[in-house]
């Protein structure tokens, strides 16, 4: 059982020696950052002996916390630099954020669902990451006033990737999103360059549904 502070540590560091860099995580910037963050902090109580599997877990509002591995994966496609202004559609519980602010000099995150936003807010202040900021809103419009952005991250699956983000991305951006179908989609990395975008598709993924003008909303 994980029980006290130092048992998390170790259950942290375990996730990165037996879940992270066996599936070739190797940034190493990411992977200190994923030692560090105390995801316990950011599971219900009844769960935080459990925060540190190689799974997802439920968070309320039928929304979840992604499994360790995939938060990794996705930062480390983000490729951050100290120096950059990072958009994350979907704030959830709030753990990808704390991640991203280690990584980068300002986080933006949106989440739809109020309840959620203001769990999240409140574990993030009360650890001390101060480099966020939080809107409640439709995720799937981004935050247009305060683009572009260096990076682009959503934690939640729409049919495609929404246009507005693509308008909000930096040129030599990056914006990591999964794609495809409810239940199952690929995670797509996108750059943009010059005035194209180039994609390329990682991984099968399963996330929940971005919903949104831009989302799945709108294709009911």
């Amino acid at each position: 059982m994980v029980s006290d502070g130092h048992c998390f540590e170790e259950a942290r560091q375990r996730m990165v020696d037996q879940q992270l860099v066996p599936r070739g995580i190797n940034d190493e910037r990411v992977l200190q950052v994923m030692r560090e963050v105390p995801r316990q902090r950011f599971v219900p109580p009844d769960t935080q002996n459990a925060a540190y599997h190689d799974n997802p877990l439920p968070i309320g509002c039928n929304q979840t916390i992604s499994q360790p591995y995939i938060v990794a994966y996705m930062t480390e496609m983000l490729q951050l630099k100290p120096e950059d202004r990072v958009l994350e559609i979907g704030t959830g519980s709030g753990y990808q954020a704390a991640v991203l602010s280690r990584l980068a000099r300002q986080v933006y995150t949106i989440e739809r669902i109020e309840e959620l936003a203001r769990r999240a807010e409140q574990a993030l202040q009360d650890l001390g990451y101060e480099n966020i900021q939080f809107r409640i809103g439709d995720g799937s419009c981004g935050w247009p006033e305060a683009g572009p952005y260096d990076a682009i991250i959503v934690t939640a699956a729409a049919p495609e990737i929404p246009p507005p983000l693509i308008d909000q991305l930096a040129l030599g951006a990056s914006l990591v999103a999964p794609v495809g179908s409810a239940g199952y989609q690929d995670l797509v990395r996108l750059i943009k360059r010059g005035g194209r975008t180039h994609s390329e598709h990682l991984t099968p993924v399963a996330f929940v549904p971005l919903v949104g003008e831009h989302g799945w909303q709108d294709r009911d």
